[in-house]
């Protein structure tokens, strides 16, 4: 069996923010949604520092949904629309999703966006990959690990574009994978371990 995972690198991460874009554009992200998103840790704001100036530090957390291997969205998801598919990514099935927003509520992560309206796309037009599902209003959205490249053998396309290849995707059940490898060797870790959710997205540094 395959279990996806991915491992990213944060002393690589310089916060340029392509992977969120890359991610809106194969997927067809509306505006004003993101499913990937990178954080400045200990910052209220996007690409803030800490530190009085001239001495500053600024340190980056990518985040997006982390494909639980327990994920709390789905036990709490009342019609089955959120499920583990067979290689282990959790997915949505957005004909079965009611906009309860259940699985908002219970993500430690924070890591959907929902449609309150129509999708308003900038262009305006929908763009991103031809097999990725379109979405209405009224359902809840988030990384897919791009499904639609996975399911083809290539990788997602946060890790494709990423300028400093701080992200490295594949199979966590093969321990002679290269993100098996990362993790085991540059000590990853989980982001809310107390919660239980075991993430199948690790970091290191």
């Amino acid at each position: 069996m395959t279990k996806y995972g991915m491992a990213i690198n944060k002393t690589r991460c310089i916060g340029c923010h392509t992977c969120a874009y890359a991610c809106k554009m194969q997927n067809g992200v509306a505006k004003g949604a993101r499913w990937n998103r990178v954080l400045t840790e200990g910052c209220d704001v996007e690409d803030g520092a800490l530190g009085q100036y001239p001495s500053l530090s600024r340190t980056y957390l990518p985040l997006a949904c982390q494909h639980c291997e327990n994920p709390a969205c789905q036990r709490v998801c009342p019609t089955g629309a959120t499920y583990k598919d067979e290689m282990g990514r959790v997915e949505i099935d957005y004909d079965k999703c009611i906009g309860c927003r259940m699985c908002m509520a219970a993500c430690p992560y924070n890591a959907r966006s929902f449609n309150w309206e129509e999708p308003v796309h900038q262009p305006d037009f929908v763009y991103g990959d031809k097999d990725v599902p379109q979405r209405t209003k009224g359902v809840a959205e988030k990384c897919t690990f791009c499904k639609e490249r996975t399911d083809r053998g290539e990788e997602p396309r946060c890790v494709q574009c990423c300028p400093l290849d701080a992200r490295i995707f594949g199979d966590l059940d093969d321990p002679n994978s290269e993100v098996s490898k990362a993790i085991a060797t540059r000590h990853g870790y989980q982001l809310l371990e107390e919660q239980g959710t075991r993430p199948q997205v690790y970091y290191f540094e």
